[in-house]
This record gives structure tokens, C-alpha cells and sequence, in this order.
């Protein structure tokens, strides 16, 4: 899957998408309404955002909520899956990982 995102005065649709904001490891990252979390870290270009015990990148695997590969910590809430989640205008993500000794 690539991201492509079209601006809303270029839409042929005609769609006007209200935009959000949502802070990712500190960086601001723009969204629209509609979209889960994944979706605007897809959208940003980012492909993971967990690293698993192996040290292996983690991101959308299913996309339905079923594997957990795309968790990451919303809002001081860890393990969340972000292809579920819709994403909020100020939410803040935490990318995570699994590896000995780290915490994140």
C-alpha cells in the first residue's frame, strides 16, 4: 500500500475534508477526519512505528484489528491499535517497542 494523499483543493471528488492534527514521537502530523490512526501515519509515509522483540519494524499487517502488529501508545494508553482506533483532532502517539532492556 503507498500513500497518497490528495489536497482537498485538488479533490475532483469535491470532498471537504476537515483537518486534524495529531502529534507523533513529538512531531505534528496532519490528518483528516474519517481516518484511523494508521491511515495518517500511512498518509506521513510512515510504514511501522513498533519494533518487535526481534528488532523487525512493525506497522499495518491486516488492517482489521486482528494481528496487533500496528499498536503503539495513544494518549498515554499503550498497545493500541491504531487501524481501529479513529484518529482525534490532538491526539498524541508513542511509537513502542519490544526490545530487551528498551522502553518506549
Amino acid at each position: 500500500m503507498s500513500p497518497h494523499v490528495i489536497r482537498p483543493d485538488g479533490d475532483p471528488v469535491g470532498r471537504c475534508d476537515r483537518s486534524l492534527t495529531v502529534t507523533v514521537d513529538g512531531m505534528p502530523v496532519a490528518g483528516v477526519h474519517g481516518q484511523t490512526l494508521a491511515t495518517v501515519l500511512l498518509g506521513d509515509g510512515r510504514s511501522h512505528w513498533r519494533t518487535a522483540t526481534t528488532g523487525s519494524p512493525r506497522g499495518v499487517f491486516c488492517g482489521i484489528g486482528v494481528c496487533f502488529d500496528c499498536v503503539a501508545t495513544v494518549n498515554g494508553v499503550a498497545d493500541v491499535r491504531l487501524c481501529r482506533r479513529p484518529a482525534r483532532d490532538g491526539d498524541t502517539v508513542a511509537t513502542q517497542t519490544r526490545l530487551a532492556g528498551e522502553t518506549k
